[in-house]
């Protein structure tokens, strides 16, 4: 046990797969309660891209009028794709479920990372035994 002698005062360490499922536990927690009540209004890069203009509803939609930098704006290539915009295919009441996604999804990401890195690891280890 790396020379240390264990006691019990000493507490136990968390394994970082451990600290890694309780972080994503409460991420999901957050992403799934806290965007409920998030604002829906511009943050504040979006509200100082759009000083000098105004919102005009035109045929069900939102154009820009007037002179500000989000007026030259293009949509992303994947604004249409089904988790776009917090939404899950532009259902705002779903927004809690969409972030919980998103997180799973990211945490999915890290997780495959970690274990490669691990088994490059310890690959590498056995490879320096021998």
């Amino acid at each position: 046990m790396n020379g240390r002698r264990r006691t019990d005062a000493t507490p136990p360490r968390l394994s970082l797969t451990g600290f890694l499922l309780a972080f994503a536990a409460v991420a999901v927690l957050v992403a799934g309660l806290l965007s409920y009540v998030a604002s829906s209004e511009p943050d504040g890069l979006d509200a100082t891209t759009q000083r000098g203009c105004t919102v005009v509803q035109v045929d069900g939609g939102e154009q820009l009028e007037g002179d500000c930098i989000a007026k030259n704006a293009r949509d992303h290539h994947l604004a249409k794709s089904p988790l776009a915009g917090y939404t899950i295919d532009g259902d705002d009441t779903l927004t809690g479920v969409a972030g919980v996604l998103g997180v799973v999804a990211a945490f999915a990401v890290l997780f495959a990372v970690v274990n490669l890195i691990r088994t490059g690891r310890n690959t590498a280890a056995r490879g320096r035994r021998r």
